[in-house]
């Protein structure tokens, strides 16, 4: 079965068929889209993928965070087959239907956002949800203004664009909303290195404070939204002593602390959410949205606070005619029950303890490698150019991905200098795969090191 093969390539890249599909693609689609990958997927099962010309690929891309359940989960086909037999929509502001009520009642249940009672509602995409949770804070508040972080990721929308530092995604798409000010992410590698951590974390709290004195007032301030793992940022995790303070601070001024779990929910860091570990050190959020994962490959995405966050919105200002998609909602609730029966957190752990002692020995090996962060099977890679000056390294990054590629492991460059590999491998990867791409990926090291 292809969910227990290896990577093997057959052809050249890409092959025959996948050209003739590539080529078409140029002539259809628009280029800005982009793809440097020579895959087309033809079929998927678990971690791996085979494109039309029998060539077999090992995903540690995953969609980008979306396949933490596997391709073809079989579970989770039966029930979008049920659900689209008997009906595909109903627009949530028109009619009831069970599935979103269904998935609402667990999220309230599951999700570890400040509160006893909480309520949940959906969108379709990772943007969509971060520009609602955003509705919920200025509704609760009062307030006009957001606080971001460097590095961070938040979508393609208006609104979006500018909450990102990555303004690749923006190029040409201004002016932006206003109100949004940014602080510095606490990037511990990179974090002045003559202090301890304790006071790293102080210097990226006075950083912050210092944007509540100059930016934006914390009485014009409605939320602080905060990725708890950086995703397109480069794959670093905010330390939980970190949080606290952020927290504090929030519950000092009334200002909503927002968890954007997007790319970092749905047991990829070894918690079902990864605002778990802030819960259990005593700084829940007040709202968290997520998506990707979240339904399996189907569009959807969620947003969760307590019950007086969410009540606090005037009616019509949140919903829209596909969010929270019957077909989607129902996926959603299988997905949820599979990973938590089959221990999903636990496969995530196991993962990240196997791939990142393959690649900690790498790091012993190759000094181009700077540093490896490992959070459940939230992998981030980082490449330099020297280990002191940690220099980033972008280039040889390009070149690695598109050695993987070529060689059956698709991997993906993040990081704002492009020079992190994030790794976002389906949990349901095995060992011997695992292993296999470890193998892939340190020849390709091998290899564009001494280009």
């Amino acid at each position: 079965m292809l969910r227990d093969a290896l990577p093997e390539i057959k052809t050249e890249l890409p092959g025959p068929k996948s050209k003739a599909l590539i080529e078409r693609r140029k002539n259809a689609v628009p280029s800005a889209i982009g793809c440097g990958y020579p895959i087309v997927f033809d079929k998927a099962e678990g971690a791996m993928v085979e494109d039309p010309d029998g060539n077999i690929f090992l995903d540690w891309v995953g969609g980008v965070g979306v396949m933490n359940l596997g391709y073809g989960n079989e579970e989770v086909i039966e029930v979008m087959n049920e659900q689209a037999k008997k009906f595909t929509h109903c627009m949530f502001n028109i009619g009831t239907h069970e599935p979103y009520v269904a998935l609402a009642e667990k999220l309230g249940e599951i999700v570890p956002v400040k509160g006893d009672k909480k309520r949940a509602f959906f969108a379709n995409s990772g943007a969509e949800a971060v520009e609602n949770g955003v509705k919920l804070a200025k509704a609760f508040t009062g307030r006009p203004n957001v606080i971001v972080f460097s590095s961070a990721f938040h979508g393609r929308t208006s609104l979006t664009m500018e909450m990102s530092w990555e303004k690749m995604a923006a190029r040409g798409m201004g002016p932006f909303p206003q109100g949004v000010y940014r602080a510095e992410y606490p990037y511990m590698y990179h974090a002045p290195a003559d202090m301890t951590e304790e006071e790293q974390i102080d210097y990226f709290i006075k950083d912050l404070e210092t944007v509540l004195v100059n930016d934006t007032l914390p009485e014009y301030t409605a939320a602080i939204v905060i990725e708890p793992v950086l995703g397109n940022g480069g794959f670093t995790a905010a330390p939980t002593g970190w949080v606290k303070k952020v927290r504090a601070l929030c519950d000092k001024y009334g200002i909503m602390l927002m968890a954007d779990e997007i790319q970092c929910g749905n047991a990829r860091s070894g918690k079902m959410f990864t605002s778990q570990y802030w819960k259990d050190a005593g700084a829940a959020p007040d709202i968290l949205v997520t998506a990707k994962s979240i339904a399996g490959g189907l569009p959807l995405s969620a947003i969760v606070a307590r019950e007086e966050i969410i009540e606090s919105v005037p009616a019509g200002v949140i919903g829209g005619t596909f969010c929270g998609n019957a077909v989607a909602c129902a996926a959603a609730l299988k997905v949820i029950e599979v990973m938590e029966r089959d221990d999903f957190c636990g496969k995530a752990m196991h993962i990240g303890e196997q791939a990142g002692a393959g690649l900690r020995a790498m790091m012993d090996k190759y000094d181009c490698i700077g540093d490896v962060r490992v959070l459940g099977a939230m992998i981030g890679i980082e490449f330099v150019k020297d280990r002191k000056t940690k220099e980033p390294d972008g280039e040889l990054v390009k070149d690695i991905v598109a050695e993987c590629a070529n060689t059956g492991l698709i991997i993906e460059a993040a990081g704002t200098a492009g020079n992190s590999v994030r790794f976002l491998a389906p949990l349901v990867m095995t060992d011997e795969q695992t292993k296999a791409g470890l193998d892939i990926f340190e020849a390709a090291i091998k290899k564009c090191m001494n280009k």
